[in-house]
């Protein structure tokens, strides 16, 4: 199954923006990332999605030259949405991305998530259903969404992500060993990765 990957980068950043300043945007501010390389955070998201990932959008706000730079540098096409919210983006990428066999919905302030756990999520993905990693009992992303789940994400709105789909699906919980799944950079102080 060739799935398409959603990077979801427009989002505000308001928490982080609180503690850092107005002007810092978490999804450019440097991160050591799982290879020792510093680079800005949506980068780094980019970076570890896997090879097999061909097809690659990052949704993101038009005022956000340097993450749509990043990302076409990367080789993903841009999405530009005046929206910040959650559900806005998904249904927007994946009407954009239709044909897709499935999408890879993957949040950009994600940065230490390793490409084998991206992986064994791609291949936990049968058709019809969801899957999804898990470490510590706890679900973690990126999420896998199979095609059948093109209109219910297109219906998306708002800040409402895609977690209500599950309610209906057949989901398969990929256990993983790795706690980058579980890591977001809301706050400054989490752009130092320690996975103990």
């Amino acid at each position: 199954m060739t799935v398409t990957a959603i990077v979801l980068a427009a989002g505000q950043g308001s928490r982080f923006r609180a503690v850092a300043g107005a002007g810092q945007d978490k999804l450019l501010a440097d991160c050591v990332g799982l290879d020792g390389m510093t680079r800005p955070v949506i980068e780094q998201v980019l970076v570890n999605l896997p090879a097999t990932v061909v097809e690659r959008w990052v949704v993101t706000s038009p005022d956000r030259h340097e993450v749509i730079r990043l990302a076409e540098a990367c080789g993903c096409k841009v999405l530009l949405l005046r929206s910040a919210g959650m559900g806005d983006s998904i249904a927007a990428a994946v009407a954009a991305s239709a044909a897709a066999d499935g999408w890879l919905v993957v949040l950009g302030d994600m940065p230490f998530i390793r490409s084998s756990s991206i992986e064994q999520v791609i291949d936990g993905l049968e058709e019809g259903g969801i899957s999804v990693p898990m470490q510590d009992g706890q679900y973690g992303h990126p999420v896998a969404f199979s095609q059948a789940f093109g209109p219910g994400l297109m219906a998306l709105t708002g800040d409402r992500g895609a977690k209500p789909l599950f309610a209906h699906a057949a989901v398969r919980q990929v256990q993983v060993n790795d706690p980058g799944v579980l890591w977001d950079v809301d706050l400054p102080h989490s752009l130092s990765f320690t996975s103990g």
